[in-house]
């Protein structure tokens, strides 16, 4: 017990953190801890969440995906066109959506891996792209998504709000068999150390390859779940939520360097943010004093990443000396 708490101390400190952040904002919301306050606390926190799965992905493997807002913005736009009529329409609108996402995934991978770009620079020009698709598709919000589709996604099954239910089957089926396969294993070797992984058989231009269709896979998630609680598409969402994922993957654990952090670390990561963004609206803060508050959160985080990246540089060239 003792030696796992050690192995993850990141995210044990990040989701004790979090527990103090989330009892002090249902004793301190007007409303008090009720089903309706936590289900709309869950969803806003779940789109970060969804964000920084994919952020935490491109990161692992020694990258940064500054396209996850853009691919968000576009799926959920064509998401408003595409998740309305009957029901297999919905259906193959749903698979429609998630393709794109992931080609943009791939897109990004392409140029990445074989085209030999820097990971912010191939996607922060991709980002452009998919923002002008986004804003092709949607010049103005509008749309429309099904509205029984979009209750039973954002709403509570027996008081539980169904966005915690949708994380955790993700965490379960998803995450937790997924590290313990090759391809999981392959993602942190060639975050450690990609020469390493390339010496010892691990096929690095393919897996780093998946892991940014997967970046692009659950960008494209968190854009159908924007749908789902706004039922329209706004193509202007990008932004925020492209540097907010970078900040949760960090505050949850997650090294810039790669090959350290889990995904859980990234959820938690977001639900600290999220929710200090709620205690915020709260607290009586004035409106314009708000943006202030959180830009200083992101620095701060974005801050920690990046001095652990020179610790790391500093202890390699002491090594080579």
């Amino acid at each position: 017990m003792l030696d796992d708490i050690r192995t993850n101390k990141r995210e044990v400190i990040a989701l004790a953190f979090l527990v103090v952040l989330v009892s002090v904002y249902l004793t301190t919301h007007p409303s008090g801890p009720t089903t309706y306050v936590l289900t709309i606390w869950a969803n806003q926190c779940t789109v970060l969440a969804l964000v920084a799965i994919a952020q935490f992905f491109a990161v692992l493997v020694r990258g940064l995906d500054l396209s996850v807002g853009a691919v968000m913005a576009l799926t959920n736009t064509l998401a408003s066109h595409l998740l309305i009529g009957s029901s297999t329409s919905i259906g193959l609108g749903l698979l429609a959506v998630l393709a794109v996402g992931s080609l943009c995934g791939l897109a990004n991978g392409l140029a990445i891996v074989y085209g030999r770009i820097q990971p912010i620079v191939a996607t922060l020009a991709s980002a452009s792209v998919f923002v002008g698709l986004a804003l092709l598709l949607r010049p103005t919000p509008g749309g429309e998504i099904d509205f029984d589709l979009a209750d039973a996604l954002t709403l509570d099954i027996w008081g539980l709000p169904t966005a915690l239910v949708i994380l955790t089957v993700i965490v379960v089926v998803f995450w937790i068999p997924l590290r313990r396969t090759g391809f999981g294993l392959a993602l942190y070797a060639i975050g450690s150390s990609q020469q390493a992984a390339f010496q010892s058989g691990t096929p690095v231009a393919r897996v780093r390859l998946a892991a940014f269709v997967l970046a692009g896979l659950f960008a494209g998630v968190a854009g159908l779940f924007v749908s789902f609680i706004t039922t329209t598409g706004d193509a202007s969402i990008a932004p925020n939520y492209t540097l907010n994922s970078i900040a949760a993957v960090v505050l949850g654990g997650i090294a810039l360097r790669g090959g350290v952090g889990s995904l859980f670390g990234a959820l938690i990561g977001a639900f600290i943010l999220k929710t200090i963004s709620a205690l915020m609206f709260f607290s009586g803060l004035p409106p314009l004093a708000q943006p202030f508050v959180e830009g200083l959160i992101l620095a701060v985080a974005i801050a920690i990443g990046s001095a652990d990246i020179l610790r790391l540089r500093n202890r390699l060239e002491v090594f080579d000396r």
